[in-house]
């Protein structure tokens, strides 16, 4: 299953300059789901991280694991999304940064679905650039309560 940017948006609530994704290559509802962002230099937190050496910062690789893995659970539990958030990130286990990512990368997703049990989701997520892991995380996503 591939998703445009515009099919994606219609699974995340998020826009510029939060959106971490711009397509998805593959989904396995229940199991797996893959895609990347390009990164480019114009990106607004480069002005700022750092203006000399521009780095992605880790914790937008960690939104963007957590975007991927939110469209999983839509693809898995059959909710229909809408405008607003239907799950959130609820946690971060064991978050490893293990190389950069600077304009001009393909940052790679993958999140493989743990479980889930009773609104709260586990993923097992990583990162990639060229094939290489630049950093990995388990995720929590949780169902927004009404």
């Amino acid at each position: 299953m591939i998703m445009g940017i515009d099919e994606i948006l219609t699974y995340l609530p998020h826009r510029y300059p939060f959106l971490m994704l711009d397509r998805v290559t593959e989904a396995e509802p229940g199991k797996v789901i893959q895609g990347y962002k390009l990164i480019s230099a114009n990106e607004p937190f480069f002005q700022g991280h750092f203006p000399a050496r521009p780095i992605m910062p880790g914790v937008l690789m960690i939104e963007g694991m957590a975007q991927i893995a939110g469209i999983l659970i839509y693809l898995t539990s059959n909710v229909t999304p809408g405008p607003e958030p239907k799950f959130v990130l609820a946690g971060v286990e064991r978050a490893r940064f293990k190389k950069v990512v600077i304009p001009g990368d393909k940052l790679e997703y993958e999140a493989v679905l743990v479980k889930g049990k009773r609104g709260l989701w586990k993923f097992d997520c990583t990162a990639s650039v060229l094939g290489k892991v630049v950093a990995s995380a388990t995720i929590l996503n949780a169902e927004i309560g009404e």
